[in-house]
């Protein structure tokens, strides 16, 4: 019997009283009527005489325990409930950090709200393109050299399906599905297959638009140009167009704007030639508008392209076109919408 007391003992002293519900437990397992002391005191009548004295001590050692533990507990529970709440309900919550958009993005839609105040509207294009809309229908012949001028991913079962080098093929869509007049843009992801560097990549964005109408010029180009590089880069603006080739434009030129960074008089971003080329620009070819099922007898019109990477490195001076496509938090927090 004195080694069955030892036993509860040790079941008590280790019962983990944190909560008043296991308080009450523990009450009533040791010191209801029906608990174990008084099952233990009914025992002790039939103890001997002479061993009565040892075990009516471990009782009251029990029993002792047992009320401690539970009077302790209830004592820390009233302590811990009395304490002030230290959550002032009063003050501001924590501050989010909110997300932005993307820089690339940024620029883009900026592009388009320019454009859109002439007119433009806004065409998607797909990134899986077939031979036909990617280069032939805009003036490449099969195995003419200037394929070579775009490194292509081909898909390499059907190399007639690639992976767009451009977004001119949403243009040549376009024409095919509407009669002129077409003012349009065509933004999107292009791919080529170049070297990974601080100054080019294998995925990048493009944003092209066409215009076909009847008695569109050159002039009307140069226009059209001359608004859009005065309310993105600044009033003070100044254009050039340089004569160029593209397959699909003809006469073709390169533009550059005036260098923002030096007002013209030469740095390092426009190599101390205070100029910056941004995108190519030409008169649609002919045989384009053949192909697209417009008569050029009767329609004209004009055709431009830019890099929105390039065109973004220019506004922000990033000089690392890799940081856009990192996904680094410190780097894109920089930028606010």
């Amino acid at each position: 019997m004195i080694e069955k007391i030892k036993d509860l003992m040790a079941e008590v002293e280790t019962f983990a009283v944190d909560t008043k519900e296991k308080a009450e437990e523990l009450r009533l397992k040791y010191l209801s009527k029906k608990g174990i002391l008084n099952e233990i005191f009914a025992e002790f009548k039939k103890v001997k005489p002479e061993e009565k004295r040892e075990y009516g001590q471990k009782i009251n050692s029990l029993k002792t325990l047992v009320e401690s533990k539970i009077a302790a507990a209830q004592e820390a529970l009233e302590d811990q409930l009395s304490k002030p709440n230290d959550l002032d309900i009063t003050l501001p919550g924590p501050n989010h950090n909110l997300g932005s958009h993307h820089p690339i993005t940024m620029v883009k839609n900026e592009i388009i709200e320019i454009f859109s105040r002439l007119g433009f509207t806004v065409a998607e294009g797909q990134e899986i393109e077939d031979d036909y809309h990617n280069f032939t229908a805009l003036n490449f012949p099969p195995e003419h050299p200037a394929r070579d001028m775009q490194d292509t991913f081909f898909i390499e079962t059907n190399p007639d399906i690639l992976l767009r080098t451009h977004t001119s093929g949403g243009q040549v869509r376009v024409m095919e599905k509407q009669q002129p007049p077409i003012r349009v843009l065509v933004p999107g992801r292009v791919f080529r297959n170049e070297a990974v560097s601080a100054r080019s990549h294998c995925i990048f964005h493009q944003i092209e638009g066409l215009y076909i109408d009847k008695n569109v010029s050159f002039a009307d180009l140069k226009q059209t140009l001359m608004y859009f590089a005065k309310e993105f880069y600044g009033e003070k603006t100044e254009i050039r167009l340089r004569p160029s080739y593209f397959p699909f434009t003809e006469p073709s030129a390169e533009m550059d704007v005036s260098c923002s960074i030096c007002g013209g008089k030469g740095c390092g971003i426009c190599k101390n030639s205070g100029w910056l080329e941004i995108l190519g620009c030409g008169m649609v070819h002919p045989n384009v508008l053949r192909n697209c099922g417009i008569d050029p007898e009767v329609y004209s019109g004009f055709a431009f392209g830019m890099g929105i990477e390039r065109t973004a490195m220019l506004r922000y001076g990033v000089t690392d076109i890799r940081m856009f496509f990192e996904n680094d938090m410190k780097f894109l927090s920089r930028f606010k919408y």
